[in-house]
């Protein structure tokens, strides 16, 4: 049997996982299931099924990392948007839920872009969603998760998945806007994709990216620091 010394270092989440929890946490006070899924995925669930146009620019080669051949239609997940579509196909409403995890783009690496990152997307579908529910829901996280008084600011986007579509942006001094996450009201093409009568229900969807929410928080200026291994970046954390 071996004595543990007391004072030995041990070791602790990196910053990423820190925040999923965090994350997890304030969603779950509202209710929210956590759901997770396969990484590699097919151009059904990742496009097709969330109303995404066969000629829209994110299918193409440079956008997204199709996995050979191409014409096999499997590729590394874009978003978290396909969990949500196979957990909404297996559960009846009403339901809400949220879904962590990796995603991947084919792009140029540069302080605020990576291929690989961490997005966390949400998904809630009962009848007589609106977007006063959704806007109620994002202000609440944004306040709990960044603290302190924050200015939201909620602007009118387009996304094929939502109708309407907005994006949020933060503001501590009512100057210096900074955008956050997107979301809208579910398409009801969408709806109806995963069996449900957009007459009946409704919902709304939102999406955010997990390394910038990390940066903005802590003041991290590269989000390829949290990938590279450096010890003095983790260990502050």
């Amino acid at each position: 049997m071996e004595i543990m010394e007391e004072n030995q270092k041990k070791g602790h989440l990196h910053p990423i996982s820190q925040t999923i929890l965090d994350m997890q946490r304030i969603f779950g006070e509202l209710g929210f299931a956590v759901a997770e899924g396969t990484e590699i995925e097919t151009e059904e669930y990742n496009f097709d099924l969330l109303n995404v146009p066969k000629n829209h620019p994110a299918r193409d080669l440079w956008d997204t990392f199709w996995l050979s051949p191409k014409n096999a239609g499997k590729l590394l997940r874009t978003h978290t948007s396909p969990v949500q579509i196979r957990y909404a196909k297996a559960h009846k409403p009403p339901f809400k839920v949220i879904v962590p995890g990796k995603t991947f783009r084919h792009e140029a690496t540069d302080s605020t872009h990576e291929m690989q990152f961490h997005q966390m997307e949400g998904l809630y579908i009962d009848k007589n969603v609106s977007l006063a529910h959704l806007k109620g829901v994002l202000e609440h996280f944004v306040k709990e998760f960044f603290g302190g008084e924050l200015q939201v600011r909620f602007r009118p986007s387009f996304f094929p998945f939502v109708e309407p579509g907005i994006e949020i942006d933060i503001s501590r001094d009512g100057k210096k806007w900074i955008e956050v996450l997107g979301a809208g009201v579910v398409h009801p093409t969408v709806i109806e994709n995963i069996g449900l009568d957009p007459k009946e229900y409704s919902g709304f969807a939102f999406g955010m990216g997990i390394d910038r929410l990390v940066m903005l928080k802590y003041g991290v200026d590269d989000v390829r620091s949290f990938y590279n291994g450096d010890l003095r970046l983790v260990n502050q954390f």
